[in-house]
C-alpha cells in the first residue's frame, strides 16, 4: 500500500503569541507526508528551489516517503508567512511567494500512477484536475483545498467534488462553500452539490463527516501548550489518509478510527514550530495520544428514566 501526495513544500515565517520561527520548513505537502508516513509509505510529488538542500531533506530521515517525485528546479522555493491572533483561531498572511511552485504541473511516473491512495493536498485546482488525469483508478482517492480557489475557482472546485471519494475543508471554507452559516446545513448542501463523503475540520474543536448514509463527530485532543497550529489540518489529513491506506479500507469502522488517527497527529503538529514534532514521533507516543481522545468519546449507557414513569 502507498500514498501519491502531491502539494506544496515550502519556507514558512511563523508570528505566533508564543515567538517566531523564519524560514523554516513548511508546505502541505510536508506536514501532510510526515504525518502520513507513521501508517504507510507515501511517494511525494512536490517542486522546490535551489535553496532547499540536505538540512531540509534531514527532516524526512527514516520516515518510508519516497523522493523520486520531488523535482528541483532553478530559483528560489515558495515561501509563506504568517501571524496568529491570541486565541489561534486565525491568522493574517503576511506575504505569499510562489518561486518555483507557480510554474509546477505535476508529471508522475508509472509507479506514481499505481499508488492504492491519492491525496491531493491544497494547491491550484487546475493541477489536482492534471493529476487526476493521469492517475489509474486508486482505491481512494481524497482532495483538500483553500478560500482562494473557493473564491476564485469555484467551477474547477466543484468539479473536484465529484471526482474524489472524500472531500476535506476548513469550517470557513465549508460555510464559503456552501452558503450556509450552519455546519450540518452546509455538510448537506456540499453532499447535494456532488461530493460522496465529506469532513468538516474545525481545529481545536474536533472534526465533522459526512455522507448520504451517516454523520460522526471526532473530537481534537485537547493540548495545552500550543506553539503553532501551522500545518495542523495538513497533519490531521495525513494521519487520517495515512491509516486509511494501512488499513485498505475507507469504510465505517476504519473511517472512524481514521478521524481519530488524523486529530492525534494534528495535535501532534501543534506542540512545535515547522512539522519537527511530527518527524520525532514514535508509535508508543501515537498510540497513547489515540487512546486518550478515544477516552474523550466513551461514554457509557445510562438509565435516564425509572421504569413505569411517564410523561
Amino acid at each position: 500500500m502507498s500514498i501519491l501526495a502531491v502539494g506544496s513544500i515550502a519556507f514558512d515565517t511563523i508570528k505566533t503569541p508564543f515567538g517566531t520561527a523564519e524560514s523554516i520548513l513548511g508546505g502541505s505537502l510536508t506536514y501532510f507526508s510526515l504525518a502520513a508516513s507513521h501508517f504507510t509509505d507515501v511517494k511525494l510529488v512536490a517542486v522546490v528551489g535551489e535553496d532547499f538542500g540536505e538540512e531540509q531533506l534531514a527532516a524526512f530521515a527514516g520516515r518510508p516517503i519516497d523522493f523520486a517525485g520531488l523535482e528541483r528546479a532553478a530559483g528560489k522555493t515558495f515561501r509563506w508567512g504568517g501571524e496568529y491572533n491570541l486565541n489561534l483561531n486565525s491568522r493574517e498572511t503576511l506575504f505569499t511567494e510562489l518561486n518555483v511552485f507557480g510554474d509546477f504541473h505535476p508529471r508522475l511516473s508509472a509507479a506514481q500512477r499505481e499508488a492504492s491512495t491519492v491525496f491531493l493536498a491544497n494547491i491550484h485546482p487546475a493541477l489536482q484536475h492534471e493529476v487526476l488525469d493521469q492517475i489509474d483508478r486508486p482505491r481512494l482517492t481524497a482532495v483538500d483545498t483553500m478560500n482562494l480557489w473557493i473564491e476564485r475557482e469555484r467551477d474547477a472546485v466543484l468539479e473536484l467534488l465529484r471526482r474524489v471519494d472524500l472531500v476535506l475543508l476548513s469550517d470557513e471554507e465549508a460555510r464559503l462553500l456552501s452558503g450556509e452559516i450552519q455546519l450540518p446545513r452546509a455538510g448537506r448542501k456540499i453532499l447535494e452539490m456532488g461530493a460522496r463523503q465529506l469532513i468538516v475540520k474545525k481545529g481545536e474543536n474536533g472534526a465533522l463527516f459526512f455522507s448520504p448514509q451517516e454523520r460522526f463527530f471526532c473530537p481534537a485532543h485537547p493540548v495545552e501548550d500550543v506553539v503553532d497550529p501551522t500545518g495542523a489540518g495538513d497533519a490531521f489529513a495525513g494521519g487520517l489518509i495515512g491509516y486509511l491506506d494501512h488499513a485498505a479500507s475507507w469504510e465505517n469502522p476504519p473511517l472512524r478510527a481514521a478521524m481519530i488517527c488524523g486529530a492525534a497527529l494534528a495535535s501532534f503538529g501543534v506542540e512545535d514550530f515547522s512539522p519537527r514534532r511530527l518527524a520525532l514521533l514514535n508509535r508508543r507516543e501515537i498510540a497513547e495520544r489515540i487512546e486518550a481522545i478515544r477516552g474523550l468519546t466513551q461514554v457509557p449507557r445510562v438509565p435516564l428514566w425509572q421504569t413505569g414513569g411517564t410523561g
